[in-house]
């Protein structure tokens, strides 16, 4: 077998299905993840996390930021505090840091989308497939801000985000939320993830999943928590999307 960074799409969509006990894909839905997937916003929220946590005592660097991204914010602060402290935070603690978490990112611009995020998406919906969003965000302008750049992809019923879960990524439960809002079955949808946290998620679930590399860790990263496939940007999926439906039709 080659190595999974050279396996090609063939191999890892019949892979997955052997490994499931499916006949074949009848692809309907695909699940986007946000930040770092739909927007370029990830440098923002590492630079943010890095600033709040010094501010309050804590280490945690920028790099490191991007393998909790999808982590609820609590989960994010009480991790830190109990390796850095040997506690976890309080809630008055934790409302606290991720208040000024949230003042430090939005100092920011707003960030770009994603080279690529459109290009796909509209291959996507061309290709009369569901998109949903499933995110660990809980920003109330989520909505707004999808449909000013990315109009008339997105709809309110179908988006899993942090105000819809009690576990977060990197538990199922975000996309198994989402499977049931599109009303679909594993081998019947794909996740687009970018995080390590949210592949875990989305391969306990039982999707099949493609990591885009748009951020600074190691492809290795994406590949050993579970994805079946890894781009190194949105841009490259996107120019694939075609050859990845041909390679979903021969099974």
């Amino acid at each position: 077998m080659p190595p999974l960074h050279k396996k090609t799409m063939q191999q890892s969509i019949t892979e997955y299905l052997h490994t499931h006990g499916y006949d074949r894909f009848n692809l309907k839905a695909v699940f986007f993840d946000m930040d770092g997937v739909l927007f370029n916003s990830m440098p923002y929220h590492a630079e943010a996390w890095h600033q709040v946590m010094k501010k309050f005592g804590m280490n945690l660097s920028r790099e490191e930021a991007y393998m909790h991204e999808g982590r609820t914010g609590a989960g994010t602060i009480n991790i830190v505090s109990l390796r850095d402290r040997g506690y976890e935070a309080t809630r008055t603690e934790i409302e606290e840091i991720y208040a000024e978490k949230s003042r430090l990112f939005n100092l920011n611009p707003p960030a770009e989308p994603m080279p690529g995020a459109w290009d796909l998406l509209c291959k996507v919906k061309a290709d009369g497939l569901q998109r949903v969003i499933v995110t660990g965000s809980g920003q109330l302008s989520l909505l707004d801000r999808l449909n000013t750049h990315f109009p008339e992809m997105f709809t309110r019923e179908l988006m899993v985000t942090a105000y819809d879960v009690k576990y977060g990524k990197p538990n199922p439960e975000p996309y198994l939320m989402a499977l049931q809002k599109a009303g679909v079955s594993p081998h019947e949808a794909i996740v687009v993830e970018n995080a390590p946290l949210g592949v875990q998620a989305a391969v306990a679930a039982g999707l099949y999943t493609v990591a885009v590399n748009t951020g600074p860790l190691p492809p290795s990263v994406l590949l050993n928590e579970g994805a079946n496939i890894l781009f190194p940007s949105m841009q490259a999926f996107a120019d694939e999307w075609h050859n990845f439906l041909s390679c979903v039709a021969q099974n």
